[in-house]
């Protein structure tokens, strides 16, 4: 469907779908590091926000102190979500054409 000015519906559709399937693909192979606790705690994780691996320092455990850990492991987790985020952000920005680059600042 075309509207005045040579504004084509479809093709603007068909642009979109690719941009997303091109996002999906940078999400799987994304992956992001973060650690809490000065280390002690270190998560790895994909674009897609899946826990790839869990990495505790022999030393968090000697503590003997659950909660902490456990919270160290929340902290570490949360912040890699966050990298994700500001990373999926970056390039949903840079794949918009001139001018609604910002549109990223909405997600």
């Amino acid at each position: 469907m075309k509207f005045p000015g040579g504004f084509n519906m479809q093709q603007m559709m068909k642009q979109a779908q690719q941009m997303q399937e091109k996002m999906a693909k940078e999400m799987e192979e994304m992956h992001v590091e973060a650690s809490a606790g000065g280390g002690m705690v270190t998560v790895q994780m994909r674009g897609t926000k899946e826990l790839e691996s869990l990495k505790i320092d022999p030393e968090a455990l000697k503590e003997g102190d659950a909660e902490m850990l456990q919270d160290m492991i929340i902290a570490a987790f949360n912040e890699a979500g966050r990298k994700v985020d500001e990373a999926m952000k970056g390039k949903l920005g840079g794949m918009l054409p001139p001018g609604l680059g910002n549109l990223g600042n909405l997600f």
